[in-house]
């Protein structure tokens, strides 16, 4: 199976100073179907950067993400806003919920865009999966950090998406709840064959993925494999 994920020279510089200034320098990656994969490294060092690439959020310098065979670049701001909302699930470490929507709206919300027939059943299946069944009617500030992001998990998962994004998901939690939260993501990335790209500078978090990707001043430094 051809990988789901490649990266080929991707390259984004930036003006800065009156001079270019290279965050990522021309990477090549390949990412697998239902890999697990963690973005390690300090800040600055271009984690965050390669992730927007890798969404269609950001456009390269030079080189491609290409998904699936196809590079993302080559397509309309419109058309990559509509493959988003169809292929990829996102966890960010500030959470992103709706502030005036209950922890069931929150997940429905994505069905309802691609016109699910019923998306308060998924969106109950869901929050039950990941442990909040009895939280379907509180709003985000009737929530702790950790049963937010449980939510924000279950949101990412609401449309089954073949990719998911997290850009330090467990990054407000302390490290138990952010323990829980990460092994929650893990068993829906299990039970869904989820392409998973983690972005982290949590050591012991990216020990949970099935392979981690080193970045130091824009370069791949090293990979491991578990």
């Amino acid at each position: 199976m051809p990988p789901r994920i490649v990266l080929d020279a991707l390259t984004r510089s930036y003006t800065s100073g009156g001079g270019p200034l290279t965050v990522l320098h021309a990477v090549d990656l390949a990412i697998d179907t239902g890999e697990f994969v963690a973005i390690l490294g300090p800040s600055g060092s271009g984690k965050s950067t390669m992730l927007a690439l890798m969404a269609g959020l950001d456009r390269p310098t030079s080189g491609a993400v290409r998904v699936d065979g196809e590079a993302l670049h080559d397509r309309s701001e419109d058309a990559l806003a509509l493959w988003r909302r169809k292929n990829l699930g996102f966890v960010f470490q500030s959470f992103q919920l709706l502030d005036n929507f209950t922890a069931a709206e929150n997940v429905m919300f994505p069905l309802e865009l691609l016109g699910d027939p019923d998306p308060g059943r998924r969106a109950g299946e869901l929050l039950e999966m990941v442990g909040l069944s009895h939280r379907v009617h509180h709003y985000p500030a009737q929530l702790s950090g950790g049963e937010q992001q449980r939510v924000a998990l279950a949101r990412a998962f609401a449309a089954d998406p073949p990719i998911l994004f997290a850009d330090e998901p467990t990054g407000n939690l302390d490290s138990e709840t952010g323990r829980q939260v990460l092994n929650v993501l893990i068993d829906l990335h299990k039970e869904r064959k989820t392409t998973v790209v983690l972005v982290t500078h949590d050591p012991a978090v990216g020990a949970r993925a099935d392979r981690r990707i080193y970045l130091k001043d824009g370069h791949i430094e090293r990979e491991e494999r578990s």
